[in-house]
């Protein structure tokens, strides 16, 4: 079957043929549309992930430059506590130091102040000598029983009993166990009156035989 249109314009169509490439076209046109549809989803989806790359390479680059800022941060502060510790331990060294020194110079002031102060008690002990008394340096003449021993020559009470010690002495008159008496010989058998006395009894004694 065959129409003819357009009578003036000289076109003819057969109505087969228009039915059958209709069709064709519709069916052209859809595979047209869905490709298109397919590829505008492709791209879509091509987009997203583009945009959830750089946002996860974004994510990841900030969370390194947070970790290395910390890092930097930890090694800073550590650095920082290293140098305060540092300087704490030489403050120490420095204070152990001055307190040492101040120790030693006070040992110093103190032991020549005692020093200073010793010598001068020593001084005024020297200068200030007790004199002795004019009593025992008084010249008394020995009896003739205590001349025998220490000779009739007038001395003092002092010197009457050093010369005493050495007759007996010399003469190892002390007693060997009891060292505080003295065994009278002749010659202080005539001053004792007896054989051994004390030496507290010797002087009582002795004094009675001067005059």
């Amino acid at each position: 079957m065959s129409f003819f249109f357009g009578h003036g314009s000289g076109f003819k169509y057969d109505f087969l043929k228009v039915t059958e490439w209709a069709p064709l076209q519709l069916r052209g046109n859809s595979r047209m549309a869905k490709a298109k549809k397919k590829a505008t989803k492709k791209a879509a989806t091509k987009k997203a992930a583009k945009k959830t790359t750089k946002k996860a390479t974004k994510k990841v680059a900030k969370k390194a430059t947070k970790k290395k800022v910390a890092k930097k941060a930890t090694k800073k502060a550590a650095k920082k506590a290293t140098k305060k510790k540092v300087a704490k331990k030489a403050t120490k060294k420095v204070t152990k130091k001055a307190t040492k020194k101040a120790t030693k110079k006070a040992t110093k002031k103190v032991a020549k102040k005692a020093t200073k102060k010793a010598a001068t008690k020593k001084a005024a002990k020297k200068k200030t000598k007790r004199k002795p008394n004019a009593a025992f340096m008084k010249p008394l003449t020995p009896s003739s029983a205590l001349a025998e021993v220490v000779g009739s020559a007038p001395m003092p009470r002092t010197q009457v009993v050093k010369k005493l010690w050495d007759y007996i002495k010399k003469n190892n008159l002390q007693d060997a166990k009891n060292r505080r008496n003295i065994n009278a010989d002749a010659k202080l058998k005539a001053v004792f009156g007896k054989g051994t006395v004390s030496m507290f009894e010797m002087t009582k004694i002795v004094s009675k035989h001067l005059k």
